[in-house]
């Protein structure tokens, strides 16, 4: 996941944390699937992004997720 991050993003910091919120990963773990939480986006630093989390303006640039489009075929292609 860090090398196909910073395939796109050279100088990004990575960092683990945790997150409340829903997940399939509970009922896929009892199969024993290991799922992670990874979802690449670029955010422009104005943006409020925390500010509009599941609200109803909540939003993305199409280039955030052009962003995180590439960095997830550039990790499955190579995993």
């Amino acid at each position: 996941m860090i090398d196909a991050l910073h395939t796109e993003d050279p100088g990004a910091k990575v960092l683990p944390y945790t997150l409340s919120g829903g997940t399939d990963n509970k009922s896929l773990s009892r199969l024993g699937i290991t799922g992670y939480g990874f979802a690449p986006l670029q955010l422009p630093d104005d943006l409020d992004f925390t500010g509009m989390f599941h609200g109803v303006d909540e939003r993305v640039p199409v280039d955030s997720l052009k962003f995180g489009a590439r960095v997830l075929n550039t990790l499955l292609t190579n995993y």
